[in-house]
Order: C-alpha cells, then structure tokens, then sequence
C-alpha cells in the first residue's frame, strides 16, 4: 500500500446532486425520465468520513483482497478511532510492511487473513503488528 494520506481535518463541503431515484442492477423496467428531480445533494466527506481527524487514505497495490472487493488502485477510507472486531478490513503495519488484511479468529487464535487463496492466514503474536485503523469504504474508479 502506498504512504498515507490525511483527511482534512474539516473538508469543505462538497454537496453534489443525488437524486431519488434508486438505480437497478438488474432488469426490471426503466424510471420515468419525468420522475421528480429535486435538489437533493450528497457530500461523500460527510458520508465516507465519519472523524475526519481519525480518518486517512490509502492506495491498494496487488491482488490479495479481490474477494472483498479491493483491487489494485483503489482508495481506502481507513479510521484510526474504530476498535478493531473479527470480520473487519485493518490497515495494519506487519513486521515492517504496511498491509491491508482481514481480521478473524481462526481456532481462538487471531489472523490477518486475505480475500485471495494464494495468501496464507498472517497469525498475530507470531509477527510484530501495529493496527492503523479500520477500513470503512473502498473507493473503485473504472477506467474512462
């Protein structure tokens, strides 16, 4: 992963359009272009960015959390003021490298897991770990 980057500690408000209307994955008919539009905004500091001064961002680089739908090039919204549970994505620093893994209890014991098969479980206690934060969002833009 690449160096941090901080979240200002008050982002200026950015409120873009968002309007009502849900959008369908699947096939079930098409909304009416005369539906309601109204001035309905959405600012994702407000949204991503829950302690902006326990918030940073990182960079994705490789292919170990696919399965949790990280790729190479994505942004992470990682918050340093979350107590870290079984189940949630750290930004964590691993005997010298910066990692981005899943937390789990395998057998009472607690691991560092990948969302990719060809990484092995990173057992805690065996390596030095210091937790960075949680990851709460992944930012995925496809290329234009």
């Amino acid at each position: 992963m690449s160096p941090l980057i901080h979240a200002e500690l008050a982002p200026p408000p950015l409120a873009l359009p968002f309007p009502e209307t849900l959008i369908r994955a699947g096939l079930s008919g098409f909304p009416s272009p005369a539906q309601d539009y109204e001035g309905r905004t959405l600012d994702l500091n407000e949204r991503l960015i829950k302690r902006p001064s326990a918030t940073f961002f990182m960079q994705v680089v490789g292919d170990s959390m696919v399965k949790f739908g990280m790729q190479d090039g994505d942004i992470l919204v990682v918050d340093r003021s979350i107590e870290p549970r079984p189940g949630q994505i750290l930004a964590a620093l691993v005997d010298g490298e910066v990692i981005v893994k899943r937390y789990e209890i395998i057998g009472n014991r607690p691991y560092l897991c990948s969302g990719n098969s060809r990484y092995a479980p990173i057992p805690l206690g065996d390596n030095e770990c210091q937790v960075w934060g949680v990851v709460r969002s992944v930012i995925h833009e496809y290329p234009v």
